[in-house]
C-alpha cells in the first residue's frame, strides 16, 4: 500500500476511482454526509467540486493505493480565517469494504497528522457517527472524545443519528 496527497490534477485524474470509493462507502452504511442510493454522477461531481479546494490549499486529499486503485482517503479541511489557523477539521476518511481490516484508515490518518503537524497545525478535529466502527479507530489513535450531538445528521439511511466530536493534538502548542 502506499499513501500520497494529491494535487488538483492528481485529483482530477482520480475523480471516477474516488467516486466508486464514496458510493461503495455510501452503500457500506457510513455516514459521511450522503443518503442512499448515491449516484455515482452526483459522487463524481462532489469530487470535482473539491478541485478548486485542493488548488487553492483549503483542503488537503490523500489517498491509499494498491498498485493503480485507490484503496482509500482522507482529507483535511484547513480554515481560511486568521483566528483558526491552528486547527483543521478532518474529513471524510474512507475505506474500500473489500479492503478493511488492513490499516489503510490507521495509515491515511497517520499521514494527515503528521502532514498537518509538520504545516503549524496543531489541532485537529473531527465528527462521526456515534456507535460507528470509525469511532474505535480514532479512539485507538489517541483521539479524544469531546462530546454526542443527538440528532446531527441522516444516516445514508435516511435515520437522524447522533455524532461524537472529537480532537487530538499533533504538534506543539503555541504559548499563549
Amino acid at each position: 500500500m502506499r499513501v500520497s496527497r494529491v494535487d488538483e490534477r492528481r485529483l482530477t485524474a482520480l475523480l471516477g476511482e474516488l467516486a466508486d470509493l464514496l458510493t461503495d462507502t455510501v452503500e457500506g452504511g457510513a455516514s459521511v454526509g450522503f443518503l442512499a442510493p448515491l449516484d455515482r454522477a452526483d459522487a463524481v461531481a462532489w469530487w470535482r467540486g473539491r478541485v478548486s479546494a485542493v488548488a487553492t490549499g483549503q483542503l488537503a486529499v490523500w489517498v491509499a493505493h494498491e498498485g493503480d486503485r485507490v484503496l482509500a482517503t482522507v482529507s483535511l479541511a484547513l480554515p481560511d480565517k486568521p483566528n483558526s489557523r491552528h486547527r483543521a477539521e478532518l474529513v471524510k476518511l474512507m475505506v474500500s469494504r473489500t479492503a478493511r481490516g488492513r490499516g489503510l484508515g490507521r495509515g491515511l490518518l497517520a499521514a494527515a497528522e503528521e502532514a498537518a503537524a509538520k504545516a503549524g497545525i496543531t489541532l485537529l478535529h473531527l465528527d462521526t457517527e456515534t456507535g460507528s466502527p470509525a469511532e474505535h479507530l480514532y479512539r485507538s489513535a489517541g483521539w479524544t472524545r469531546a462530546g454526542t450531538i443527538p440528532d446531527y445528521a441522516a444516516d445514508p439511511g435516511g435515520e437522524l443519528r447522533p455524532t461524537t466530536l472529537y480532537f487530538k493534538q499533533v504538534g506543539p502548542v503555541a504559548a499563549g
